[in-house]
């Protein structure tokens, strides 16, 4: 599906074609013959409409016939109906500045998308440089707001396992360990592209234009760190976790182990009185009584040792 958005008198219209100072925003279902005639119709390399279509796509940036490409990481919810996946996933998003027109290319619903498209009204299509940092800085703060809630998430899970540990409780933390390792492999790609971009002024911007493509590269950076401690805070977490199930485990297995020491030795007399051959007092009318005394004596000695020791 291919839209098109022109900003008139403030406000964002939608159009039935491509004109100058345009936005094209090409959306899922997407279809090659689409991608063809936009190619034509916009001197647009094909191979730049559908580098998004790979969700393993690396950043970059590039330029053919006077097009510029840049292919930047964005975050999305996973819809994936596997309990065990992220639940956050990062894809590439294509923006391309052909000589007239801004064209974003993007193979998943996109949040980032839809911010910009809430705040068009108020954007140049003119400067499309400044409409390409714009949406970049609509991908970041996607990332700080997705960061967020997996904290949040992270946060009601960790009081659900200290309540009761609970098998799902750590799926779910893994599936936000998960998307936490998407996140940061992919601003840590970011940061580069736009370090890249600043360093050799692929875009050609001015001094204002620059000093907020810096500004850009603080707040990436900044998503990085979160992302980095969240990864670092959940990681300890599981460890944590996994040592105290380790130790109650511990625990069960050393009181199982003194029952069965305490039982073991009244077993013992009783299975010795229970053998068919002569024994003392075996005509005593005391003879129930006496393996019955001996082994509560022997279980009581053997926990009060026990407890004693502390060890029960």
């Amino acid at each position: 599906m291919i839209q098109y958005f022109k900003n008139i008198n403030y406000q964002t219209v939608a159009i039935d074609k491509p004109e100058n100072g345009s936005w094209v925003n090409i959306l899922p279902p997407l279809r090659q013959e689409e991608f063809s005639e936009l190619s034509n119709s916009l001197d647009i390399p094909l191979e730049f409409l559908t580098d998004s279509l790979d969700i393993d796509e690396r950043t970059r940036f590039e330029e053919a016939d006077n097009v510029k490409l840049l292919v930047i990481k964005t975050p999305t919810e996973n819809n994936s109906f596997n309990d065990s996946d992220a639940f956050y996933i990062t894809i590439p998003i294509c923006i391309i500045i052909t000589h007239n027109q801004i064209v974003t290319v993007n193979s998943f619903e996109n949040g980032a998308i839809k911010k910009f498209l809430n705040t068009f009204q108020n954007r140049h299509p003119d400067n499309r440089k400044m409409m390409v940092l714009k949406i970049i800085e609509k991908i970041i703060q996607t990332y700080l707001e997705s960061l967020k809630e997996i904290n949040q998430r992270r946060n009601i899970l960790e009081q659900k396992l200290y309540a009761a540990s609970r098998n799902e409780h750590l799926l779910q933390l893994m599936r936000i360990q998960k998307s936490l390792v998407y996140f940061v492999t992919a601003l840590r790609s970011n940061e580069m592209l736009l370090m890249k971009i600043e360093r050799t002024n692929f875009l050609g911007l001015n001094e204002d234009e620059k000093e907020f493509l810096g500004d850009l590269i603080i707040d990436n950076s900044q998503a990085l760190e979160m992302a980095n401690i969240y990864t670092n805070i959940l990681s300890s977490t599981l460890d944590a976790f996994a040592s105290i199930i380790a130790n109650n485990q511990n625990e069960v297995l050393r009181r199982l182990s003194v029952i069965t020491i305490v039982l073991s030795l009244p077993v013992l007399v009783a299975s010795i009185y229970g053998m068919n051959v002569p024994i003392p007092y075996a005509h005593s009318p005391f003879a129930f009584y006496i393996p019955v005394f001996l082994s509560l004596v022997i279980s009581l000695v053997i926990g009060w040792f026990f407890l004693k020791k502390k060890l029960f």
